[in-house]
């Protein structure tokens, strides 16, 4: 059952600045409102959407708290891909009216246990 979901990033500076935003991201009245755990393999792991849902609109990438392996997001297996942050969160949106992605890749040096996707 899919379920209305909204990402919001939030960023917050502190002195001297004093500052706060917030970027909502647009609403998905489909949401698959999950969150998954992971364990990546040594190499390219393709994470496919999740099924039972007509739209996934964002996917925040939770690394496991004290994670020291490199992360790298592919939208395939085979590109050069973005280095994540090894322990920050990252929240992405796809392109909800593109029905060719349905999945993204998440390469790893060593096997990384507890690695979690909130999908929106």
């Amino acid at each position: 059952m899919a379920v209305a979901a909204t990402r919001t990033v939030a960023i917050v500076f502190t002195t001297p600045v004093g500052a706060s935003l917030s970027f909502p991201a647009a609403s998905n009245a489909n949401s698959p409102a999950s969150v998954y755990v992971y364990t990546l393999a040594s190499g390219a792991n393709t994470i496919s959407f999740p099924t039972g849902c007509t739209v996934v609109a964002g996917a925040t990438i939770i690394p496991p708290s004290g994670n020291t392996n490199a992360i790298t997001l592919k939208g395939t297996t085979g590109d050069t891909g973005v280095a994540l942050h090894k322990t920050d969160p990252t929240s992405i949106a796809f392109d909800t009216t593109s029905t060719t992605q349905t999945s993204i890749v998440l390469t790893v040096a060593t096997t990384t246990t507890g690695l979690r996707i909130a999908w929106t």
